[in-house]
């Protein structure tokens, strides 16, 4: 099953978020992430949060009380962690982020943090990327205009290994370490690939290129 957590932070345009959740099963929004979700057409299956950055609550209205999940402000997990919580506890093996973009650094550091536990989301769509967790033994191909640009960051504890196919910069050999990263590789052709032999990474693309 596909879960799609809608967050608060910049999104992809309306459009693209309708097609994004096709095929999706599960639909959360947590907190703001609700305007997103709205402002493309998108009715969640859930919301959930403290709601002290919706805009006006009366937005819940709309949807039925047991399906709002609300918290108090002072909690130990914020509202993006309470949408993936749902999201696994309802059976969701595949989990995705859509908005978080632009906002508060600290914010933008708990997110990428998000990635490095298990289980963690398998992909993030901002306003302006599409991020991807590459795990060990997954390959993922890169259906790109040639000159695109893409940056990796390894995950986790390591060790790490990663082959590549069709970038100006190969990435095998590379001794990948606790704040190594490859950033702005370039996309030589339009049928690029990476291959994690180990560890797991996280792979930043432009999303004006996106990845079907």
């Amino acid at each position: 099953m596909r879960g799609i957590a809608f967050i608060g932070g910049a999104g992809p345009e309306a459009a693209r978020c309708r097609a994004l959740v096709e095929g999706a099963d599960i639909l959360v929004a947590a907190d703001s992430g609700l305007i997103l979700a709205e402002q493309a057409g998108l009715r969640p299956d859930w919301i959930v949060g403290d709601m002290d950055s919706l805009d006006d609550l009366r937005r819940l209205e709309a949807y039925p009380p047991e399906r709002i999940l609300r918290c108090p402000r002072d909690k130990d997990l914020t509202d993006t962690e309470l949408a993936l919580g749902l999201l696994w506890e309802k059976g969701c093996g595949e989990t995705w982020l859509m908005g978080g973009g632009g906002g508060r650094l600290d914010h933008l550091f708990a997110l990428r943090s998000l990635f490095e536990r298990c289980p963690r989301p398998q992909r993030w769509v901002t306003g302006t990327e599409d991020i991807y967790c590459l795990n060990a033994q997954e390959q993922l191909a890169l259906k790109l205009q040639a000159g695109a640009l893409l940056s990796i960051f390894p995950l986790g504890s390591g060790p790490w290994e990663l082959r590549s196919r069709g970038l100006k910069w190969p990435l095998e050999g590379l001794a990948w370490d606790r704040g190594f990263f490859g950033l702005s590789n370039v996309l030589l052709d339009a049928d690029c690939s990476l291959c994690a032999e180990a560890g797991h990474f996280l792979v930043i693309l432009p999303q004006e290129t996106p990845v079907p």
